[in-house]
């Protein structure tokens, strides 16, 4: 099992914040709880810069993170653009020679 961090934007360059309805966003919210329930999404913080979230996920590979992203309502519509980062042991923290 591999984590990520996924950085989760509004896209505001094709839509405004009038765009982002009570509906939609509850929609959103309902698909987070389905992932977070299954073990996909494990912390999510909001962020409003400008507004969206910072996921740190797990899953099997690469492909399989963006797929669970892609279930996103918002992302469907193209409302929402995803940076996706791939973790891996910090360095730092390993033996030193």
């Amino acid at each position: 099992m591999a984590q990520f961090i996924a950085i989760v934007r509004r896209n505001y360059d094709r839509f405004t914040e009038a765009d982002f309805t009570k509906d939609l966003l509850e929609a959103e919210a309902e698909q987070v709880r389905v992932l977070y329930a299954k073990g996909v999404f494990r912390r999510m913080w909001g962020h409003t810069s400008p507004a969206g979230a910072v996921i740190l996920l797990e899953a099997d590979s690469r492909e399989a993170a963006e797929t669970e992203l892609h279930t996103l309502p918002l992302y469907q519509k193209q409302m929402l653009e995803i940076e996706l980062l791939t973790l891996g042991p910090y360095r730092g923290f390993g033996p030193r020679n």
